[in-house]
């Protein structure tokens, strides 16, 4: 859905005078089959002072199938000597053994040449350890300084189309990190930039195929009809999930199309009608218990708080948020989600960010990151395995964003690092990676889909 200046810019013309005012909007490519894995060289640098942390991160990387070249230390003179043409689809740095200031010095000897080594669309990955557990002040410094790094060398490699990710691994947590691993690493998450991502360690993720990770789990998709909503359906059903959608009967048809496309089953329900949360948590006790439910279902009544009706607000609130919350406890109280589950919140850059005209989508879509923090922390749904994760997306191409005004449309699309909207289908591709059976590690992630937006972000 690239609008008329967009294309203007990837014309000829358009192109070489983007150059000139550096406005170049770089062509992401996106995984449209198989795993997104680069083909190409991926460089693990770092880890000197965590020899066996960093070979843990080595297996998980050669069990991917990448072709993984480690370089000791920082040094890269050996394997890319200057002069060389060579290029790395990715770059991993383990940055676990930083410890002090002077030793951030590792990042600029080892990412100033290399760089300028990785292709467009590459990959950056910054390993690091929780600052808040580092044992000293100076370590816990070197740590979060690894955090400001990442997030601003991607906002220097996004004109390529490249993105740069911060690992946060807790001690003894990379054998539950492939599944995180393969996603950062891949086609899959083109949209996603500048993030951090935590790991968590003493849990025990279950082998899981990379390109199929979802064969045989169930996943109730509210909002499926179209949209974003159906595009988490394909994403997910292409990925080998049983797909339950539901939606508003008025869009009974077009959700039965969807589900029809994907072989999915379709359940009209208005999930604010006070029967919604039963007859959800029937449908998945009728199909052996649900593994995912993605509560994409959402609405906006945009207008200044002064001027904004008591019904919009109401609205907004209840269905972006209190109907979730509703429609979750009936589920867990009818044991109609299975161990191992997995509960997905939409909420929005928005509500972390704010944005004026929207006092009621901002604090419901900040009640949906509450909800997910406190929940991700319920002692029972530790016990069962059950996590719980929220995507907040950003400027997304959608026929919502399609009817703002054109100036204000124009440049919201363009303030993040990728200096352009996203697509449904980025939305889509981060739910199924908290929804894979090797995500168990990850809980109570806010992950933000929107380029890295410079407001929020």
């Amino acid at each position: 859905m690239a609008d008329k200046i967009e294309q203007f810019l990837r014309s000829g013309v358009g192109g070489a005078i983007a150059g000139q005012l550096g406005l170049v909007v770089p062509d992401l490519v996106r995984c449209e089959s198989g795993t997104g894995l680069p083909s190409g060289t991926v460089v693990l640098a770092g880890g000197a002072a965590t020899p066996a942390a960093t070979a843990a991160l080595r297996a998980q990387l050669d069990a991917l199938g990448l072709t993984c070249v480690q370089v000791a230390g920082a040094d890269c003179g050996a394997q890319f000597p200057e002069g060389s043409e060579d290029k790395c689809a990715a770059l991993v740095f383990d940055g676990r053994g930083l410890n002090t200031a002077a030793d951030l010095a590792d990042l600029h000897r080892f990412f100033s040449p290399m760089v300028r080594r990785l292709h467009n669309n590459g990959r950056i990955l910054v390993i690091a350890e929780p600052h808040e557990d580092a044992g000293s002040p100076e370590r816990a410094a070197a740590q979060r300084a690894l955090e400001g790094f990442t997030r601003s060398v991607a906002k220097e490699i996004g004109n390529r189309g490249s993105t740069a990710q911060l690992l946060i691994l807790e001690p003894g947590a990379e054998a539950a990190a492939r599944s995180t691993l393969a996603y950062f690493l891949s086609t899959r998450s083109a949209y996603i930039d500048g993030q951090a991502v935590r790991v968590r360690s003493g849990v025990t993720a279950p082998e899981f195929d990379l390109e199929n990770p979802l064969t045989g789990r169930v996943v109730i998709v509210t909002g499926a009809a179209r949209g974003i909503g159906a595009a988490i359906a394909r994403a997910l059903a292409r990925r080998g999930a049983r797909i339950v959608g539901v939606d508003i009967p008025p869009s009974a048809q077009e959700l039965r199309d969807v589900m029809g496309e994907i072989g999915g089953e379709a359940l009209d329900a208005d999930i604010t009608a006070e029967d919604a949360p039963g007859r959800i948590a029937d449908k998945a006790l009728e199909v052996g218990g649900a593994h995912a439910i993605v509560h994409n279902a959402g609405v906006t009544r945009d207008k200044l708080l002064v001027n904004m009706k008591e019904q919009w607000w109401d609205m907004t609130l209840e269905i972006n948020l209190a109907a979730a919350q509703r429609i979750t406890d009936r589920l867990l109280q009818a044991g109609a989600l299975n161990d191992g589950g997995r509960i997905v919140g939409v909420a929005s850059m928005v509500g972390i960010s704010g944005q004026r005209g929207q006092t009621n989508y901002a604090a419901s879509k900040a009640g949906v990151i509450g909800y997910v923090d406190y929940m991700s922390r319920d002692p029972a749904l530790l016990a069962r395995g059950i996590t719980v994760n929220a995507v907040a997306p950003g400027f997304i191409e959608t026929q919502m964003t399609a009817a703002i005004p054109v100036v204000t449309r124009e440049i919201a699309r363009r303030l993040n690092s990728l200096s352009q909207g996203g697509q449904p289908e980025d939305v889509a591709e981060a739910i199924a990676w908290f929804a894979n059976p090797g995500s168990q590690a990850i809980n109570g992630v806010t992950l933000r889909v929107c380029g890295q937006n410079w407001i929020g972000a």
